[in-house]
């Protein structure tokens, strides 16, 4: 007797978009960073209750006991790489495709097959790059349940499926897709708002989070300055805080900048941050040299061994 059963399920499938052309550019980095992101994506989906299945190429499809869990683990699949690709060129980011269906499967072994599995397949093949495609049978499981919003994309035609299956963007972030319609297969829709693209926008203007932190920070500053003033006996004390609230006003526009290697930008300014503490302690002696010589030299090094 075949050991072959069936069972409901929700199956997840993932793919990265451009792989071929990752590949051609750069080999081994783009295997080790296919494998940071199986890693991330394996410990995701392993925390939200699923499993992983296969993996094959660029692709990984895991199955889940949870709708809800499975498109939670979709979500915050796509918010991690969105903070990884973030640190990456615009031309050498790794963006996954997933798509979710809830089905039937056959399940032999510790394989899954059937409809359920090629319907999984084919809703990951029209999502956008860093985007999420569900069927209508996930949608129905999750849009009450989920903290995201969704789009309807229409029918989506499969193969040995004779009627379309409803599928649904699902929408993270405020960040539209900017794949254009020539690099997707079927036919033009209305385009789901992944969250990686946000990392591209980032580039051109602060994150709102970090404005409203930049903002915070200049009224204690200007707070700090105030009362100094006002009390006024002979001394500014308020530029040692005023001081601190500028570094880290600084350590935070590092966080989210992608224009210069973050590691040593955070040694320059914690390099600037002790120029400024011997300049307003200043008793003759410039003794900020010797720190600031030696965090150049882990600066120096840093950058003699970057990729």
């Amino acid at each position: 007797m075949s050991e072959t059963r069936r069972k409901l399920t929700t199956i997840f499938c993932a793919d990265v978009q451009d792989y071929t052309r990752l590949m051609g550019a750069d080999e081994e980095g783009t295997l080790a960073s296919l494998k940071r992101c199986r890693e991330a994506m394996g410990r995701l989906i392993e925390s939200h209750g699923g499993r992983v299945i296969n993996t094959w190429g660029d692709g990984l499809i895991a199955d889940f006991p949870s709708v809800v869990e499975a498109v939670r683990a979709a979500v915050d699949t796509q918010n991690e790489l969105a903070g990884f690709n973030a640190r990456r060129p615009a031309d050498g980011r790794m963006l996954f495709r997933i798509g979710i269906n809830l089905g039937d499967v056959i399940v032999e072994g510790d394989d899954i097959y059937g409809d359920g599995v090629n319907i999984a397949a084919r809703l990951q093949a029209s999502a956008a790059a860093g985007g999420i495609v569900i069927s209508s049978t996930v949608y129905d499981q999750v849009r009450n349940k989920v903290a995201v919003g969704f789009e309807f994309l229409g029918p989506l035609m499969v193969k040995n499926v004779d009627e379309g299956v409803p599928s649904y963007a699902v929408k993270i972030g405020d960040a539209r897709d900017e794949t254009p319609p020539a690099e997707r297969s079927g036919p033009a829709r209305p385009q789901p708002q992944p969250a990686v693209m946000a990392a591209a926008i980032s580039e051109a203007r602060p994150a709102p989070r970090g404005r409203r932190l930049y903002g915070v920070l200049a009224v204690i500053a200007a707070v700090l300055i105030c009362i100094n003033l006002l009390s006024w006996q002979g001394v500014f004390w308020a530029r040692f805080p005023v001081l601190a609230l500028a570094v880290v006003a600084a350590l935070a526009w590092n966080r989210d900048q992608t224009l210069f290697n973050r590691k040593i930008t955070s040694l320059a300014i914690v390099a600037l941050g002790i120029a400024g503490i011997n300049l307003f302690t200043w008793t003759g002696q410039f003794w900020a040299m010797w720190p600031i010589l030696g965090i150049a030299a882990v600066m120096g090094v840093r950058w003699s061994m970057r990729r």
